[in-house]
């Protein structure tokens, strides 16, 4: 009978999958359709298949298809998925946006993100009396409202990445500022939240905080001066005479794996390690690692994150908001966009832009996605957001993605062309950007990493 009931399992969480592949693929196309970026597609397909909407039809349909006891082995599929991610997170972060116009880039960056964690710590003092426990545990003031900063701080890089590419804008100065603050601003919005999880975590007092840091420290070290020249000596191996070896896709998913448990190991979260992998995985040969080894791991992360999509949908339950949440997700909402629409569009104006092309770099940086998702569900994880406040973010989320592609104004500057697929640079640049200079409203060129 065990073995009975152990197929049986096996047979619904394929079948789950299953679904969460069809509503996912279906909500995309729609998606696209309304000119929004998959990833809108996708959270809706998570909500949808929760509590909130098949959750409403007699019968309990959502328990049904997903039950309970089955949701932790999709959570532990998910998690695959989202470290193949956040490793193409950091391989696809390029560097070099860093170091144009660094004064202009240094400005949006700071104003955006200091202002949103402002606006999120004012927020968190009108919320917090509300959301103070979770699961019978006091949240203290100061982690709720940093969590909450920080979670109004972040821009969704990858999905601007793909939103600037689609839209010609990425060849623009406004595409070039914008995805170079964006950077910025997600690197120091992930600094931040690696501390506050070590605080949060570090249950022994300020000694084992103390240790955790230290062996964090370490570790980065040891990826920065250790593991990157092995990975561009092994990649070197891997790829010897133009053609990619069949071990490079196991060999590189093994060593984001490991490094995602390494930091898990030492007490800061796995998404970390996976990232930070990437960061140090080599770029050359572009081309090459492009076809071999990016396209078959962005495939494999979008067969597994759906599933982290549903996952997350189940623990959303709009109608279990009622009035006051309603008010408190408007408060959510306006604290989000004026931290990002105001934070990135004045020092943008200040730095030379037109009103418009400033409005069109706050909107942009607006922009949260799937990786808002990823720090809200550590925030689960970690017992900081009830489901009150993880449903409004998540909706907040979901709002702010949506609304950059129809309020942006008519008639921007746009360059046809992927200057911005990732790896960046992976394309050749679009003649027509490669042969222009850079003035203040002409495309950019594309920098290589």
């Amino acid at each position: 009978m065990d073995v009975v009931h152990s197929d049986l399992k096996v047979a619904i969480v394929v079948a789950d999958i299953a679904i969460v592949l069809i509503v996912g693929a279906l909500l995309v196309m729609l998606s696209r359709r309304l000119k929004q970026p998959p990833v809108i597609g996708e959270i809706t397909a998570g909500i949808v298949l929760g509590p909130s909407v098949l959750g409403l039809l007699p019968g309990d349909v959502s328990g049904f298809l997903f039950p309970a006891e089955l949701r932790s082995h999709l959570s532990m599929i998910s998690q695959v998925g989202l470290l193949l991610f956040m490793f193409l997170v950091g391989w696809e972060f390029n560097g070099q946006l860093l170091k144009r116009r660094s004064g202009a880039i240094a400005s949006v960056s700071l104003s955006a993100i200091g202002l949103s964690f402002a606006l999120g710590i004012g927020a968190a003092t009108l919320l917090h009396d509300r959301h103070d426990v979770v699961n019978g545990k006091h949240i203290s003031f100061w982690y709720f409202a940093v969590y909450l900063g920080i979670a109004m701080s972040i821009t969704a890089f990858p999905v601007l990445a793909r939103l600037l590419s689609e839209t010609g804008l990425a060849a623009t100065r406004i595409g070039a500022l914008t995805l170079a603050s964006a950077a910025l601003d997600d690197v120091m919005a992930w600094t931040l939240l690696a501390v506050i999880v070590v605080g949060f975590t570090a249950s022994g007092g300020v000694a084992t905080l103390v240790t955790v840091l230290g062996l964090f420290l370490l570790y980065v070290l040891v990826m920065m001066f250790l593991v990157r020249p092995l990975l561009h000596r092994l990649i070197g191996r891997l790829t010897r005479g133009g053609k990619a070896s069949p071990y490079l896709v196991p060999l590189i998913a093994a060593g984001a794996f490991l490094s995602a448990y390494t930091t898990s190991w030492i007490g800061v979260h796995a998404i970390f390690g996976a990232f930070a992998f990437g960061l140090v995985m080599p770029r050359e040969p572009r081309a090459l690692l492009a076809s071999t080894l990016h396209a078959p791991m962005e495939s494999g992360t979008r067969l597994l994150l759906p599933i982290f999509f549903i996952v997350t949908g189940l623990s959303v339950d709009v109608g279990a908001l009622g009035w006051t949440g309603l008010g408190e997700l408007a408060l959510i909402m306006a604290a989000a966009c004026l931290g990002k629409l105001i934070g990135a569009a004045a020092p943008a104006k200040l730095s030379g832009m037109s009103w418009r092309d400033s409005y069109s770099v706050g909107l942009l940086m607006n922009t949260r996605g799937l990786t808002e998702l990823v720090i809200l569900n550590i925030g689960v994880t970690l017992g900081v957001l009830d489901g009150q406040m993880f449903t409004m973010m998540v909706l907040m989320a979901l709002f702010t993605t949506a609304m950059a592609m129809p309020l942006l104004p008519k008639g921007l500057p746009r360059v046809p062309g992927n200057l911005f697929t990732i790896p960046v640079g992976t394309r050749p640049s679009a003649p027509a950007a490669a042969a222009r200079p850079e003035p203040a409203d002409e495309p950019v060129k594309a920098g290589k990493s």
